[in-house]
């Protein structure tokens, strides 16, 4: 089984306005509640661990988990809102989002609240701004130390700097991870903001000498790097017609922890003994998961018969 941490939200999409305001369209979401999400859909099993709120925007958001066998035995239940992300998509698709999360329950997960996790817990996931806001994110630390020598342990920084506008806590973050994660996943956009002016193969050199065995870069519509000791692969992006990109780098991170999981790769050591062959394969069965995404309004992630 797959442990997800961070957070859950509300995406709200402006559908149009009226003589009196805007409607709006609220989804349920967040970074980490996707990765779950695609999971589950891929046929994983998985669990979440997270903050939610007791309130009714909560009450939605553990339906959701549990009407997709998203195990949340593991979530603490919050007297706090929900944080909401507000989506503005360009005209290529692309997304731009405002949070409003202070004091919201995902961000108060403390130490008090780690879970004793079974043996069934293989691998766990991180990422996104839950990394990075208090006290939530020194939780993450805690549990992150405590596992990395028993379970494979997966990061995917996704900044948001509209929730964390301090570039160098973000940097701080992810250099901190490439010591303790195993496989880490990042979007080149996010490279170039917390590594300016440095190359990506050598930011994921850098990566693989602090100890994580596998580094796989995004490139939008440029395709896909990935890095091991052994081998660097690039592979092409898919063609399709982009509807948005919401949700379509969570969708990367199922696939990819997915195919790892069934070709019987998913441990600290197996990952970094990825060949040639086995990289391109795992990048190719992920890219065409997230290109399936991107045809789709907002995060909806595809189901493990549409991915072939």
């Amino acid at each position: 089984m797959f442990l997800v941490c961070g957070e859950a939200l509300m995406d709200v999409f402006a559908e149009q306005e009226t003589s009196s305001g805007v409607v709006l369209d609220a989804r349920v979401g967040g970074s980490p509640f996707n990765v779950a999400i695609g999971l589950a859909r891929l046929g994983q099993p998985v669990a979440f661990f997270g903050g939610l709120s007791k309130g009714f925007l909560g009450d939605r958001l553990r339906k959701a988990l549990t009407a997709e066998h998203v195990d949340i035995g593991y979530c603490p239940l919050v007297d706090a809102p929900t944080t909401l992300g507000l989506v503005g998509l360009a005209a290529d698709g692309s997304a731009s989002y405002a949070f409003y999360g202070t004091g919201c329950a995902d961000r108060m997960v403390t130490a008090d609240d780690l879970p004793d996790l079974g043996d069934d817990i293989r691998a766990l996931h991180f990422g996104s701004y839950a990394t990075v806001v208090e006290p939530v994110a020194s939780a993450q630390r805690l549990l992150v130390e405590r596992e990395r020598g028993r379970r494979l342990i997966a990061y995917d920084p996704n900044l948001r700097l509209n929730v964390e506008p301090n570039l160098e806590r973000w940097k701080e973050m992810t250099t901190w991870m490439a010591s303790r994660a195993h496989v880490i996943k990042v979007s080149s956009e996010d490279l170039h903001l917390a590594f300016p002016g440095v190359a990506i193969h050598e930011v994921a050199a850098g990566w693989l000498r602090s100890g994580c065995r596998l580094v796989i870069v995004t490139k939008g519509g440029s395709g896909v790097a990935g890095f091991t000791d052994a081998a660097e692969i690039e592979v092409d992006a898919r063609p399709v017609d982009v509807v948005d990109t919401v949700g379509a780098g969570d969708t990367f991170q199922a696939a990819l922890l997915t195919w790892l999981s069934e070709h019987a790769l998913l441990s600290i050591e197996a990952v970094g003994s990825l060949d040639g062959d086995q990289l391109r394969l795992a990048l190719e069965f992920a890219s065409t998961a997230a290109s399936i995404t991107c045809t789709r309004r907002g995060a909806d992630l595809p189901r493990r018969v549409e991915v072939v």
